[in-house]
């Protein structure tokens, strides 16, 4: 079984290699993309693969973009860290779709449906409706968090927030005001309940708002380092892969 795949988090198609072939020593990994820019140039020169494993979003936009402009007769299985309104889409075309952190039982079900689907010739997929619902549907994101603090429960309102970031296996939220809070849940579980306009997930261990930036400095091979405001104790570098994607969210 070839399989290609979309993921523009090296860590994150790492570990679907991994999964992929713990699953199925047959599975041949025909290629990792990033970008849209590059999922043309491969559909251009390489045959199609059995099966596609594409996250929503892109280093360069919706993956959707590329699909639709492209004549694709093989099944896709989505992953996704947020878009929760693209499921009902995904139900409906009789897409699969796996949520962020992907689990390997999840993937080896779609797998197996994968192959069902395959024997059975089906693999109905409307590219361009899904395209739409996408971009015109309207998602309601978090607007405060109920946090424990001691023997109290603190509300904090979103806008109130700086930051979000792990450490140890935890996770904290760190107001404008330089407060911190301990979350019970993981910065991959955050990412989908964030306003993406006003945070952006700037590397393993930080979530940030875009005011809480307050200075950005060139660093070693095509990275960025930044500082943050209250400030933070850890190092926050920007990966050169990940630059592109930060400067065009910095510019909307």
């Amino acid at each position: 079984m070839k399989v290609l795949i979309l993921e523009d988090e090296q860590l994150a198609s790492d570990r679907l290699t991994t999964m992929l072939q713990s699953i199925d020593a047959l599975i041949d990994i025909v290629g990792v993309l990033k970008s849209i820019d590059e999922g043309k140039k491969w559909f251009d020169s390489n045959e199609l693969p059995d099966l596609v494993i594409s996250d929503i979003r892109l280093l360069d936009g919706l993956s959707f973009d590329l699909f639709r402009n492209i004549e694709l007769d093989v099944p896709v299985i989505f992953t996704t860290a947020y878009d929760q309104y693209a499921i009902k889409a995904f139900e409906v075309n009789s897409i699969d779709y796996l949520l962020k952190p992907i689990l390997k039982e999840k993937l080896e079900i779609a797998i197996e449906k994968f192959k069902e689907r395959k024997a059975n010739g089906r693999f109905p997929a409307d590219f361009e409706s899904l395209y739409d619902l996408i971009q015109n549907q309207k998602k309601s994101y978090k607007s405060r968090f109920l946090i424990k603090s001691g023997v109290k429960i603190v509300a904090v309102s979103i806008e109130k927030v700086a930051y979000f970031y792990s450490q140890n296996k935890l996770t904290y939220l760190v107001t404008k005001d330089g407060k911190k809070f301990p979350l019970d849940q993981t910065l991959e579980m955050l990412e989908g309940q964030l306003d993406p306009e006003v945070f952006m997930r700037a590397n393993r261990q930080f979530i940030l708002s875009f005011n809480s930036i307050s200075e950005i400095h060139p660093y070693f091979k095509g990275r960025l380092k930044l500082e943050l405001e209250p400030a933070s104790e850890l190092e926050i570098v920007i990966s050169a892969e990940k630059t592109p994607e930060f400067k065009g969210w910095l510019d909307q």
